[in-house]
């Protein structure tokens, strides 16, 4: 199973004249990250970058008017997310922008069923909040000291490990299946080894010994008489 773990920075709130000026990306597979990421800024055009949102991700007109238009660097954003779900918190922002600018270049956009809106996982499994990034990072233990701005792919990163705890954390990942990558086959295969030997260990050269007494079996045996042959024990003892 692929996953993109990615986060969009933009010039402004509103989609409909905003535009994207920064994406970033992290792959996973069966929930593992596997080194594979997306870091892009992208020239908006026209469009200048709000003070509030500089405020946020530090981003400047400046520093983007050297950057490629989004219609240049579509086909390397679809490539990168290919048939993998969408997975970003607070998608439907994300997503807005993202078939937005689709719109714009003629592509058609990213369907619902492809999105995983880690905002949503996040309200239903502690509906007391809060359940910003920042704040899902502290009740799962991940730093995020050096996050003083907004980044995309660093926004990602640490959405990345957030998603994999909120499923469940990293042993989620450790089944016993030996499909997907070779790595993963080899953990598969390893679990099934440990497991095969710790039930050989517990295996008994040769059975015990019942330990029931004489005098008790006689009186199993008489109770049992009583319910007839068609009672239950009466059923099991005739088959022993």
């Amino acid at each position: 199973m692929r996953e993109i773990i990615f986060d969009t920075e933009t010039t402004g709130l509103d989609n409909r004249a905003d535009r994207i000026i920064e994406i970033g990306g992290i792959e996973l597979f069966n929930h593992f990250p596997t080194g594979n990421t997306l870091h892009i800024y992208i020239n908006p055009g026209d469009q200048k970058v709000h003070p509030d949102a500089l405020a946020v991700h530090g981003i400047t007109d400046e520093f983007l008017k050297d950057k490629e238009p989004f219609a240049a660097v579509a086909d390397e954003i679809l490539a990168f997310f290919g048939d993998g779900k969408w997975i970003a918190h607070n998608a439907t922002f994300d997503m807005g922008f993202i078939n937005a600018e689709f719109a714009r270049i003629g592509l058609p956009p990213i369907l619902p069923d492809k999105v995983i809106d880690t905002l949503s996982m996040a309200r239903r499994k502690h509906p007391m909040g809060p359940n910003s990034l920042d704040a899902l990072c502290r009740r799962y233990g991940i730093d995020n000291s050096h996050r003083t701005k907004h980044g995309a792919l660093l926004d990602s990163e640490l959405l990345a490990e957030v998603y994999i705890e909120m499923i469940g954390g990293r042993q989620a990942a450790f089944g016993l299946s030996i499909s997907g990558q070779p790595g993963q086959a080899a953990r598969g295969e390893m679990a099934m080894e440990d497991d095969m030997a710790f039930a050989a260990a517990l295996e008994r050269p040769r059975p015990l010994g019942s330990r029931l007494s004489r005098s008790e079996a006689q009186a199993h045996e008489a109770l049992v008489a009583k319910l007839g042959e068609k009672g239950i024990w009466a059923k099991y003892a005739s088959s022993n």
